[in-house]
């Protein structure tokens, strides 16, 4: 075979080689087409799906903050139970118990047949919870971490029980007090703030406990927020020795503190000479929904006056 015969048997394999080339490529962009074709035609199932009737809704609430989150994007009717302590707004007083943050009842609960539970991860007993998935029911889990948590809860929730558009103005005007709030208090000259959690045994907050963010929101300074877990036990030693300028002994109706300490006992401390002593309102300060934002307001204010009460002493 000669050099020209060698020649054209290699333009015309190239030329067959293109063709196949070509067969190929058609062929795989029209599987690939087809098989596009066929997720999105799964992806609109799943969403024709999704858009079920929400009106006979039956929703178990397992937190007083869900409970409240759930009037806010205006579905509270369609809780047909809760768990101990949930008692804001008032109609939530009259939805019937199925447990509290030690046991839920089980039987009770599957008696209900909800179509939604949605539970509190830190809230509610991990085994129990356990068994209801087990059990087959839907369970979705509120786990606010962040103040600003509370916004996604709101969306989640709206998009849970067909409520996204209440849901979504309500994150929104949360997002913007907060940063409001924030805004305000950034730059203020910091006060050393201690905060009794609990007096028996002795507890307060440090690191990113929920009530640490609210001090930093409001400009405080938390002597004990490098301590390492979030809610730390210490004892009066401690607090005589960090001299606190501000004590906030936040109190509960659900659940009052008859051993918070008698701060007058301790003239040594600061706060207690000078008596600036703060009692918010736990009920609103520490549950994770829309409502805390008025309760949040008036201690940012409070600790304010006292941070003028200083500057005060000052000039």
């Amino acid at each position: 075979m000669n050099k020209k015969h060698k020649t054209l048997l290699v333009f015309i394999g190239l030329i067959i080689l293109a063709w196949l080339f070509k067969v190929i490529f058609f062929a795989s962009g029209t599987a690939i087409s087809v098989v596009n074709e066929v997720i999105e035609e799964v992806q609109t199932q799943k969403q024709e799906n999704a858009q079920q009737d929400f009106s006979q809704q039956k929703i178990i609430a397992l937190a007083p903050h869900v409970v409240e989150v759930l009037f806010d994007i205006g579905v509270g009717s369609k809780i047909v139970a809760t768990t101990e302590h949930s008692d804001f707004p008032q109609q939530a007083n009259s939805i019937p118990r199925v447990g509290n943050y030690a046991r839920l009842k089980i039987e009770k609960i599957l008696a209900y047949q909800p179509d939604l539970i949605i539970a509190w991860r830190t809230g509610n007993p991990s085994d129990d919870l356990e068994r209801l998935e087990q059990l087959g029911l839907k369970v979705v889990y509120s786990d606010p971490v962040n103040l600003t948590d509370v916004a996604k809860e709101l969306r989640l929730f709206g998009k849970l029980t067909g409520s996204s558009v209440l849901a979504e103005q309500k994150a929104q005007d949360f997002e913007r007090k907060l940063a409001a709030l924030h805004q305000q208090y950034q730059h203020k000259q910091p006060i050393s703030v201690f905060y009794e959690l609990w007096s028996k045994p002795l507890t307060t907050v440090a690191q990113n406990a929920w009530p640490q963010q609210h001090l930093e929101i409001c400009g405080a300074s938390n002597p004990f927020k490098p301590l390492i877990n979030d809610y730390p036990q210490i004892n009066i030693e401690q607090i005589i020795v960090a001299n606190p300028q501000l004590i906030i002994q936040p109190m509960s109706a659900g659940e009052p503190n008859p051993d918070a300490i008698d701060w007058q006992n301790f003239k040594q401390v600061t706060a207690a000479k000078h008596k600036q002593l703060l009692t918010p309102n736990s009920d609103i300060l520490h549950r994770m929904s829309y409502r805390l934002l008025s309760e949040l307001e008036q201690l940012c204010l409070d600790i304010d006056a006292s941070r003028h009460f200083y500057q005060s002493l000052e000039n």
